[in-house]
């Protein structure tokens, strides 16, 4: 870890000295994952300068850091030759993802400078959809043959180490069709016999995912079993790439990020650089429909409170306790979202036992319920000396919050039901519904009970 204030006053001072081989010594010095951190506080003109000190290499491991709009920027202010060299150090998918944020004719010109066989693997990457396995995978890939021989794999493999820019998580054996038929690890390459051939040494049972499958669920899939990478397959079992661990883990936090903004009400079709560093324009939009929604639930509410007007006349002094109704049920509506919401994105919970979870949901909000029930009850009482007051704050109390858990558990899976990310039905959506439904309970109680308290 690097202070990267310090890192910055360095290369400004180091650039105001014109000592121009004193400032490329300071950028190679820095760890390209530190230098997209200190890309991010300087201004475009100080990156560019910067950028163009850097080996070809470098620069290419730096562009992978870098989010979209930054990326555009330092690529469009150098020749286009000079940008595809430094593309071509990039591995495929990652110069997929840079070449789809840009225009058709703007992509296109970066394609016709690439190599051929460079371009047309990048243009079957960009077909794909974005959040599919085809649109993640690298088709940088190690493949042999299965009639090779171990001696004929390994020096292969040296040929493919010196020339090609190539992960080697794993060794994938295919046919003449390139039909995968296993995988091979390293270990057992090595400590095989040279004669062997490696059909004989490879493991068939191959956990592998297919192009059209969701980001997320490949991205579980390689977490779940610890894989370094997973092939990717189309429907014909040809193999078509791979997804690397760090890829996956990518995509893991790009949808835990997602879920916690949706469980905020922020909007996730604008992208979250966008909102963060991007035109303020922007991030009010991502944030002001959820609100809008909010604003119209919270009418509903005060709309409710307005129809219990009279009850309200008779016996004011219940409106104090409507914030401790609302909030205290908003919470547990929330934490039983946030326990299913979770289970539902790890695999730990299914729709197949949502009927267990609801229960089990309905029973713990019971159970908190009565304990906060009592608790308010007791305080009201020796508070204000109206046992029936007591009585009806505690009681409402413990509906809302059962209600509450209710709700929270139930909403998130007929969303999944219905194909609807569950995240979008945590904070302002069941915090909203739980203070109309709140207040309705509340007053109903009260008004019933309104003779008892004079």
């Amino acid at each position: 870890m690097i202070d990267t204030s310090i890192t910055v006053e360095k290369l400004k001072n180091a650039a105001k000295s014109d000592n121009k081989q004193e400032l490329i010594e300071e950028l190679n010095n820095i760890h390209y994952a530190d230098l997209s951190e200190v890309f991010l506080l300087l201004t475009p003109e100080e990156r560019l300068e910067y950028f163009e000190l850097l080996p070809e290499e470098k620069a290419a491991d730096l562009m992978e850091e870098l989010n979209p709009q930054i990326q555009v920027e330092l690529l469009d202010s150098i020749t286009q030759d000079k940008a595809a060299r430094i593309i071509l150090h990039m591995p495929h998918d990652s110069v997929a993802d840079f070449l789809a944020d840009l225009s058709d004719t703007e992509s296109e010109s970066y394609l016709a400078k690439l190599p051929s066989r460079v371009s047309s693997q990048i243009r079957e990457l960009l077909s794909y959809d974005e959040e599919s396995a085809g649109g993640l995978m690298n088709s940088e890939v190690l493949r042999v043959n299965e009639s090779m021989n171990v001696g004929d794999t390994l020096e292969y493999i040296r040929k493919m180490a010196e020339s090609e820019r190539v992960d080697f998580y794993y060794i994938y054996v295919v046919d003449r069709t390139n039909h995968l038929r296993g995988v091979l690890s390293l270990r057992k390459l090595i400590t095989s016999p040279s004669y062997i051939k490696v059909e004989e040494i490879m493991a068939t049972d191959v956990i592998k995912v297919n192009v059209t499958d969701d980001q997320e669920t490949v991205a579980d899939t390689v977490i779940k079993y610890g894989f370094l990478a997973i092939p990717v397959v189309d429907d014909y079992n040809k193999l078509k790439g791979i997804i690397t661990w760090d890829d996956a883990q990518e995509v893991s936090e790009e949808e835990a990020t997602e879920d916690f903004y949706a469980s905020s009400g922020i909007t996730t079709d604008i992208d979250e650089d966008e909102i963060l560093l991007g035109r303020i324009s922007q991030s009010v939009r991502a944030r002001t429909p959820w609100l809008f929604i909010t604003l119209i639930g919270e009418f509903v509410a005060v709309n409710v409170a307005n129809h219990f007007n009279y009850t309200l006349e008779a016996l004011p002094i219940i409106a104090i306790f409507m914030p401790l109704l609302a909030g205290l049920g908003g919470n547990i509506g929330t934490q039983s979202i946030t326990i299913i919401v979770r289970g539902l994105s790890t695999g730990q919970i299914s729709l197949g036992s949502s009927i267990y979870h609801v229960f089990r949901e309905l029973r713990v909000g019971l159970l908190i319920g009565l304990l906060f029930g009592v608790i308010v009850a007791l305080t009201t009482f020796i508070w204000k000396g109206n046992y029936v007051l007591g009585i009806v704050v505690g009681l409402a109390m413990i509906i809302n919050m059962t209600l509450a858990a209710l709700l929270g558990t139930v909403t998130p899976f007929v969303l999944k039901k219905f194909d609807v990310d569950p995240a979008v039905a945590s904070g302002p959506f069941i915090a909203t519904t739980i203070d109309v439904l709140g207040l309705a309970i509340y007053f109903s109680l009260v008004t019933v009970s309104l003779r008892y308290m004079s």
